[in-house]
């Protein structure tokens, strides 16, 4: 099995970060291409995600695998010979896309309704973002991640978000109050793999600032 492996990128997308997190935990190096997603998506983005047209898209040796979730998962099945990402039990592994889909559905997928809305509009929104993330904070228990022990599938799909908690609240002017994903959190940034591609929380509030006025909702 060949290695050419190119990353159409975005930095600050939680989903892009969730597959260069999966990379770096599996030792996979790789060319990362900066897509200007504000402007002009480049022929290549185009071209090797003609369905969705967006980041992140991973290429390997030529061929284009895209959505976040399904990356990780072909890079867990491609890289066999660092640990897994996904348990090897079917039902934990079952287990472990749901509360994925969860973090995209009930997490990004709510929070987005709130710093791309108006101010004062998504109270309902900020209720629900709270009870669901107190349910992902049920279902870490007092495991030290997601998967247990070891640092897995459903912590890589949800830590890039941890950096945009700060301008959910501020965006939003409430409080999250998830204590508990907070330390999970800082466990998650003692590994190398998630330091190093998180983003950075200014950048990401000065990212929304921007947005919010390009839509015109500020």
């Amino acid at each position: 099995m060949g290695n050419e492996v190119v990353l159409l990128d975005f930095d600050l997308s939680m989903f892009c970060i969730r597959v260069k997190i999966a990379l770096a935990e599996k030792g996979v190096e790789f060319e990362d291409k900066e897509e200007d997603l504000v402007n002009t998506k480049s022929a290549l983005l185009l071209q090797m995600n003609p369905v969705y047209k967006k980041v992140p898209v991973l290429i390997h040796n030529g061929k284009p695998i895209s959505e976040s979730l399904i990356i990780v998962e072909y890079i867990d099945e491609i890289w066999r010979d660092k640990a897994p990402l996904l348990p090897s039990d079917p039902y934990q592994r079952a287990q472990a896309r749901l509360w994925a889909d969860f973090v995209d559905n009930k997490v990004h997928e709510v929070s987005k309704r709130i710093w791309t809305g108006r101010v004062g509009e998504h109270e309902a929104e900020k209720r629900e973002l709270v009870e669901n993330l107190k349910q992902l904070e049920e279902a870490l228990g007092d495991k030290p991640y997601f998967g247990g022990d070891t640092f897995g599938f459903v912590d890589v799909a949800l830590i890039p978000f941890y950096r945009w908690f700060s301008t959910y609240e501020k965006i939003g002017n409430f409080k999250l109050g998830c204590q508990k994903l907070i330390a999970w959190a800082n466990r998650c940034l003692e590994k190398e793999s998630v330091s190093k591609y998180l983003s950075d929380e200014k950048d990401v509030y000065e990212f929304v600032v921007s947005y919010r006025k390009k839509i015109g909702v500020d």
